[in-house]
């Protein structure tokens, strides 16, 4: 845990960088010797120096504390800077901030994860979690979609996953070349390919549009408002709830979030000007 205040970066070491897709890097950030513990679904404050900072979920095994892990497509300014950054470079560091996934909700129930483009990386930590107690678990399903087969992130991991058939993996791409084996069309599509229980739990984060269509789904499917999470990641600035820049109805995405019950939004999910 950062100890230096919560509104201080603390300089962390890149050790290791992994190219996902054209504009997606992934993060090996080095901790030293101090354990840094988080939570699925957390999120840090990654700063550029020089140049400025932004909220970035953590996409890493929690089970190891001396790194942080954080995915990062370059989309301005801040990303951009980040996703360059060389090996050995130094970056600023502030949190885990945010609400988790509420895994021991899920203990015992069937979940469904469902990812939409960069919305794998904040639940990937999740399915670790899920693997390392698999027997707490009933079935897991994990459906991701993005835009081309290149785009798909964590490709020999979700291959592993699909191998040892502890997780049933689907996936989609909204357009494939020739010899693409998987789906093709929004991931929305993929929950007619699954069994939901009266015990499925869902976990959703990608772009809102395709959470909307998917919490109708789920919906449709007669999984309640009440078991269905979405991460909510919008706008944060300060990470604290001190600038309001995030406010969403009476509630603050930094620290009430990101992690809502879809019973918490749905007032809100469906206005356009929110």
């Amino acid at each position: 845990m950062n100890t230096a205040g919560p509104m201080t970066p603390r300089p962390v070491v890149v050790r290791n960088i992994h190219i996902e897709s054209d504009d997606v890097v992934t993060l090996d950030l080095a901790t030293e010797s101090e354990a840094w513990s988080f939570q699925p679904g957390q999120f840090n404050m990654l700063y550029a120096f020089g140049v400025g900072e932004v909220p970035v979920s953590m996409s890493g095994d929690p089970s190891q504390t001396d790194r942080l892990v954080h995915t990062i497509r370059s989309v301005g300014a801040v990303t951009e800077a980040l996703c360059r950054t060389p090996l050995g470079g130094v970056v600023g560091l502030r949190g885990p901030f945010g609400t988790p996934w509420p895994m021991d909700t899920v203990r015992g129930r069937d979940l469904v994860v469902v990812a939409g483009g960069l919305g794998l990386a904040p639940l990937r930590p999740v399915l670790y979690d899920v693997l390392r107690y698999r027997s707490d678990y009933g079935r897991i399903s994990l459906l991701a979609g993005a835009r081309t087969p290149e785009d798909l992130l964590f490709k020999r991991e979700v291959e592993r996953w699909k191998q040892q058939a502890a997780i049933d993996v689907h996936l989609s791409v909204d357009r494939a070349p020739a010899g693409w084996n998987g789906q093709v069309g929004v991931v929305t599509s993929l929950l007619s390919s699954i069994d939901i229980s009266a015990q499925t739990v869902a976990f959703v984060c990608g772009p809102e549009v395709m959470m909307r269509f998917t919490v109708r789904e789920l919906q449709r499917r007669r999984v309640p408002a009440e078991r269905i999470y979405l991460s909510m990641e919008r706008n944060m600035k300060c990470a604290v709830g001190f600038c309001g820049h995030c406010q969403l109805g009476p509630s603050f995405v930094c620290k009430d979030g990101p992690i809502f019950r879809y019973e918490q939004l749905k007032s809100l999910f469906w206005l356009p000007e929110i």
